[in-house]
């Protein structure tokens, strides 16, 4: 195998094994938020900001609070490349209540952005993030 494309092969081995370890760092985190979680009106909520995660990460993570939920919803926030990304999931038994692509539509528009989605999952970001905190 050539020089160069032993270092593109070991390069994207390495990419993938910091993926996978944000990957588990962001489940790590699973406990802490789903401890977290409101009570509001009889519906529990985690509202949290995070750090350190890929896109899929964040989604992956959301997902797994979901379940680990069972009935609630999940609004997560993150500070990237100076903008911010949101991502809301609601559990099933609750999308007829809290639209998540609603949800992120009012958050998004606070931070200077936009988002959409599902009524279960959605996405958005913002410019905005000295608004975050106040979001």
């Amino acid at each position: 195998m050539p020089p160069s494309k032993k270092l593109t092969h070991t390069t994207r081995q390495l990419e993938k094994q910091l993926a996978d370890q944000r990957r588990k760092g962001a489940l790590g985190q699973l406990d802490e938020l789903a401890a977290k979680a409101l009570l509001i009106k009889g519906t529990k909520v985690v509202v949290s900001e995070v750090s350190g995660l890929d896109r899929e990460a964040l989604r992956q993570l959301v997902d797994s609070l979901r379940q680990k939920l069972a009935s609630g919803v999940v609004v997560l926030a993150q500070i990237d490349d100076g903008k911010v990304a949101l991502i809301a999931g609601v559990t099933k038994d609750l999308t007829s209540k809290v639209n998540a692509g609603k949800v992120i539509q009012t958050l998004a528009k606070q931070l200077g952005g936009r988002g959409g989605g599902r009524p279960d999952l959605a996405e958005g970001g913002g410019e905005d993030t000295n608004a975050l905190p106040s979001t």
